[in-house]
């Protein structure tokens, strides 16, 4: 029988915060590992692939205002200054 050893820690968590996690699985048997590893923290970067999934799973995260808001903000945009050319 071959057995795989993955590395592990134990932690606290309040009852509150457990009952979250547990709450939070997809299925009973989805592992805690699992529902962390699949959670958003706050100021993590979203990458163009989970943005993509996103939309997929929730639709366009913007409506018809905030994309008008968007193109509007778009027209005043300027190019960067070119730091190389010298004056």
């Amino acid at each position: 029988m071959h057995y795989t050893c993955m590395p592990s820690k134990t932690i606290s968590l309040r009852l509150e915060a457990y009952e979250r996690l547990r709450r939070a699985r997809k299925h009973p048997g989805e592992s805690f590992s699992d529902v962390v590893m699949r959670a958003g923290w706050a100021g993590e970067p979203m990458t163009a692939g989970d943005y993509l999934a996103r939309v997929r799973e929730r639709g366009p995260t913007y409506d018809t205002a905030g994309l008008d808001a968007l193109e509007e903000l778009k027209t005043g945009d300027q190019p960067a200054e070119d730091k190389w050319t010298r004056d």
